[in-house]
């Protein structure tokens, strides 16, 4: 499984709970491994994130037709304010998403990159990831196979204190970011805390 696809749900005020029962029901009729769904806390609110996993692209792109196709995407249009759809691949050293225990506290993290800098980014990552999981681990690393090179994160945390005190020690101990990591970037970058619905596989 190295192929990803993470949904974001844009709902109204209080939309999640009341969209919660529909987007089971769709994921459960559909292909693919459900790994998480989350509602966000802090960053932009009143918005569900749905991470699933496939084996292929052909599959993944078969799930995402039947969601252009449908006459009710994610079986909750009537919560629903905007639906994006994003695809994503794993970095070739990261294991496969599991399924778990591993938050409460979830920080969902995208940078842009350069327009060339996919690759050396994922080489600077391979070289850290191991020193930076030593103060917290690392469910999730991918880039974009659509839109806007990217990559995305996905770190989940014991509580906000626990995520504070790893990043800053990581930082201070000179293991994160990686070495010339910020020179495969572009200045905008995104982090948003979303907790686990009550529904999700990653907890």
């Amino acid at each position: 499984m190295s192929y990803y696809e993470l949904a974001t749900l844009d709902t109204v005020i209080f939309g999640a709970g009341a969209a919660s029962p529909g987007i089971q029901e769709w994921i459960a009729g559909g292909s693919g491994t459900f790994l998480g769904a989350w509602g966000t806390d802090i960053g932009s609110l009143n918005r569900v994130f749905l991470l699933r996993g496939f084996d292929s692209l052909d599959e993944m792109m078969t799930e995402r037709e039947r969601a252009l196709m449908s006459a009710d995407p994610f079986g909750c249009t009537e919560q629903l304010v905007r639906l994006t759809m994003e695809s994503y691949r794993a970095l070739d050293f990261m294991p496969p998403v599991k399924p778990g225990a591993h938050g409460p506290v979830y920080e969902f993290r995208t940078y842009r990159t350069k327009i060339n800098g996919i690759r050396e980014l994922v080489e600077k990552w391979r070289d850290a990831v191991p020193g930076r999981e030593e103060y917290s681990k690392l469910s999730a690393a991918f880039y974009g196979l659509d839109g806007e090179p990217r990559l995305t994160q996905i770190w989940p945390y014991e509580s906000l204190a626990a995520r504070a005190e790893a990043r800053a020690a990581s930082v201070k101990d000179g293991k994160w970011p990686p070495k010339d990591g910020p020179a495969s970037l572009m200045p905008e970058m995104t982090s948003q805390i979303a907790m686990p619905l009550p529904f999700s596989p990653m907890t």
